[in-house]
């Protein structure tokens, strides 16, 4: 643990002693406190926000205050419990539940990519927790391996509500800015949609890819870039995956209608979870203990809606244009098969050119016999008639 002079003994509310600090990150500082009225542990995240206008901070504010208090109103036992949120100096400090434990991110950077069937069970914890959320009607929007709890025991919680939303919520559009972390936010997030529960189940498919496969499956290390590739690339190509394949396709969809839900999800994570025989898991090292940092990977970008519609816009040109490659792709190898599969016409029997003058040759000398025997046979006729006549007058003379 870190120890920070500055904010040590600080009491909040008259009833939370900040004891030292756990951790930092994008959005703000996490300390170890007591609550003076209850007498336990308590962790509070001392919430803080990138560079913003005036106006736009408050606006944050407000809402992170808001959204705070609507995840205190649920409880699940993979949901690191709100206990309470005050506001102090003007900014929010959200009082929760302390669980000794490291976060996914910080796992990660430390031993590299897990097992599947350990990826699996984090997958089952964090999945019953986002139900446990959709059911109260809040949107979580910012899933990801530094959110994610894990103690001893590789047990999940899913923490830091922080820029939650909840139904009704008219989100941030009016400030002009979106607060995010790039490679694991969905697409409608991206093209500045309403979220909804199918954003917070591709969020866990792209945790889960990284965890088992050691990488985002479309961080392309700048937060415009990334986003480009979340709206129009396909995830990258999975070595590790195993029987988790199903699952991280299906929630990697780009369209939320079509994207694997809560329940899908449920039954091919249970199949991946099954421990291979003989196989034995150790703890995650160094507990307990806090990210003291995070990669650009799942930092907690401002970014800019102007910007983000023209990458949509860029994203919508990208896609038409694959589209139409492919389908004209399709039609051409459609054409070749056709053209391969038709059977050749007959070939009609050639004829010589000498063939076809001996042809007529031959009819001329059929037609001109007839000719000179009709003629002939006229002419007798002419003639009978002749040596008749004459025979008469010679009888009557």
């Amino acid at each position: 643990m870190v120890a920070d002079p500055a904010g040590v003994g600080r009491i909040l509310a008259g009833r939370y002693t900040l004891r030292s600090q756990l951790g930092r990150g994008g959005m703000g500082t996490v300390w170890l406190a007591s609550d003076e009225v209850l007498g336990r542990q308590v962790a509070v995240k001392e919430v803080t926000f990138p560079a913003a206008a005036e106006e736009e901070l408050r606006l944050l504010r407000e809402r992170t205050l808001r959204e705070a208090r609507a995840a205190a109103r649920f409880e699940h036992p993979r949901v690191t419990t709100v206990h309470d949120v005050v506001e102090e100096d003007g900014k929010p400090w959200i009082v929760m539940e302390h669980v000794p434990s490291r976060t996914l991110g910080q796992v990660l950077r430390d031993q590299g990519p897990m097992p599947v069937h350990l990826v699996a069970r984090i997958g089952i914890d964090l999945l019953g927790a986002l139900q446990a959320a959709h059911r109260a009607g809040i949107v979580h929007r910012d899933v990801k391996p530094d959110n994610v709890l894990i103690d001893a025991e590789w047990r999940a919680w899913l923490t830091d509500f922080g820029i939650a939303t909840s139904s009704g919520d008219s989100g941030l559009t009016e400030t002009g800015i979106m607060l995010g972390s790039p490679p694991y936010m969905a697409p409608e997030r991206a093209r500045n949609e309403k979220p909804g529960p199918a954003a917070d189940m591709w969020s866990l498919g792209a945790t889960l890819f990284t965890a088992v496969e050691g990488r985002p499956p479309f961080d392309r290390g700048e937060a415009m870039a990334t986003l480009l590739a979340v709206t129009s690339d396909p995830p990258a190509p999975m070595a590790a995956a195993g029987a988790l394949t199903p699952v991280l396709m299906g929630c990697l969809i780009k369209d939320p209608a079509q994207r694997m839900t809560a329940e899908q999800a449920e039954g091919p994570l249970e199949s991946a979870a099954t421990t291979p025989t003989g196989e034995s898991v150790p703890p995650p090292r160094a507990l307990p203990q806090y990210s003291d940092g995070s990669d650009h990977a799942t930092r907690v970008e401002r970014l800019d809606l102007a910007e983000l519609s023209a990458l949509a816009k860029t994203a919508a040109t990208t896609l038409a244009g694959r589209a139409a490659r492919k389908a004209a792709s399709s039609v051409s190898a459609r054409l070749q098969d056709r053209s391969s599969s038709r059977p050749e016409p007959p070939t009609p029997p050639r004829q010589d050119a000498a063939v076809k003058p001996r042809w007529r040759f031959r009819r001329r000398w059929v037609f001109v016999p007839l000719l000179i025997a009709f003629a002939v046979v006229i002419a007798l006729i002419v003639l009978g008639l002749y040596l008749f006549g004459a025979l008469g007058d010679a009888l009557s003379g």
